[in-house]
């Protein structure tokens, strides 16, 4: 099978493993495992901010981040197939005691025009207040749309004139950074926090990381904790992202050109292809994902009427070229 679900279905490779297994650890939750601090410092400082905190997924690091800039009763803002509001469960209002509203926009860009109709300013005892705006960057949902760089910023400064925090779900922001250039410091300084993903696009079994200020990553060390996320000799996980730091970075070109590849296949303009997912409208998107399978190919259904593909550091361009065969027959 030629699996394009999703970058998370990739295999440590055996110099990742390796990497695991000479692994210097200790008890994380004491804070005395090696491994995991050098990630979390170097994830941090990657991304210009002060602190890090090593979480098992990326739906735990975004729930701690959005609950460190938006207490409970109070709301964020994100676009409407943002993942934090469409595919974790509802965990931000279910844990953290939040709301939430949404703009939509058909490649999950910043319009900013609908985030100043939606934003509410704290008018007493009466209205939810508006406390943090999330992006999403690259955007799942939108085909692993980019956003541009001068449009956060514009953000950022709409957000600092309102007194509201910016939450970057930066998941697949090494995919952003390879696409365009744009050095990760850059991204970093326009969120008050960020998550990170290292078992998407670099390939690593398991992890993400929280980004932020000192003080509030200290108090989501505590969170995370409560959440039961705290781990014990988990340095062999973070080698494994350290590993991805150093060596799949790069590459993630090679899954781009791959999907433009496929998009081609699939009757989309590759030129609106800005990274690695391809998601296309078909009216029969289930019977479309059987078909595919039946012939080798695994794809997603993530709507009724909308098929995703993802490719990653597992699908070579042979691979690649047989998809596109495949998926062009159906």
């Amino acid at each position: 099978m030629i699996d394009l679900r999703s970058d998370t279905v990739t295999r440590p490779s055996e110099a990742m493993r390796a990497a695991m297994a000479r692994a210097e650890v200790g008890d994380d939750v004491y804070g005395e495992d090696p491994t995991v601090r050098q990630l979390e410092e170097r994830v941090a400082a990657t991304l210009g901010h002060e602190a890090a905190l090593f979480t098992p997924t990326g739906s735990m690091a975004n729930v701690l981040a959005v609950a460190l800039v938006v207490a409970p009763g109070q709301e964020v803002l994100c676009e409407a197939r943002a993942h934090i509001a469409r595919a974790e469960l509802g965990a931000h209002g279910a844990v953290s005691g939040l709301t939430m509203r949404t703009w939509s926009h058909p490649r999950g860009q910043v319009d900013l025009p609908a985030i100043e109709d939606l934003f509410a300013p704290d008018l007493g005892p009466f209205f939810v207040r508006t406390a943090a705006i999330s992006v999403e960057n690259t955007h799942n949902f939108a085909g692993g749309a980019v956003l541009p760089l001068a449009d956060l910023k514009v953000l950022r400064a709409f957000a600092d004139a309102q007194g509201a925090a910016i939450h970057l779900d930066g998941a697949r922001i090494w995919n952003a950074h390879v696409a365009t250039g744009v050095a990760f410091e850059e991204y970093g300084a326009v969120a008050d926090v960020v998550g990170v993903c290292l078992s998407k696009g670099l390939g690593a079994p398991v992890g993400s990381l929280l980004v932020g200020p000192a003080d509030l990553v200290t108090e989501a060390r505590v969170r995370r904790k409560r959440l039961g996320g705290g781990m014990r000799q988990v340095g062999v996980l973070a080698a494994a992202g350290l590993h991805a730091l150093d060596h799949h970075i790069e590459r993630l070109a090679d899954d781009h050109a791959h999907a433009r590849l496929l998009a081609d296949a699939c009757g989309v303009d590759p030129a609106t292809v800005d990274t690695n997912i391809v998601a296309f409208d078909r009216p029969d998107a289930v019977a479309f994902v059987a078909a595919a399978r039946e012939a080798g190919v695994l794809v997603g259904a993530v709507g009724a009427r909308t098929v995703r593909l993802v490719t990653h550091l597992d699908i070579s361009r042979a691979d690649a070229d047989a998809a596109a065969k495949v998926l062009a027959a159906i």
